[in-house]
């Protein structure tokens, strides 16, 4: 009878912790952007850098 006690007992703390955990998340603003995820699988992966300067710049060392 003590172990169902017991069990309850632990039970309830880790409840307890999930709830901490979860209002922690809620008031640090986790969840307050609800739109993007849905339509984020629209939106196009590849981006494109309008940067000049050659990504291989191994052969102008070399000269």
């Amino acid at each position: 009878m003590s172990a169902i006690f017991l069990l309850i007992g632990f039970s309830l703390v880790i409840a307890l912790v999930f709830l901490g955990i979860f209002l922690w998340a809620v008031r640090s603003g986790q969840y307050e952007d609800s739109y993007t995820p849905s339509v984020r699988m629209l939106f196009d992966d590849g981006t494109i850098h309008s940067d000049s300067t050659p990504s291989d710049t191994s052969e102008l060392d070399k000269q």
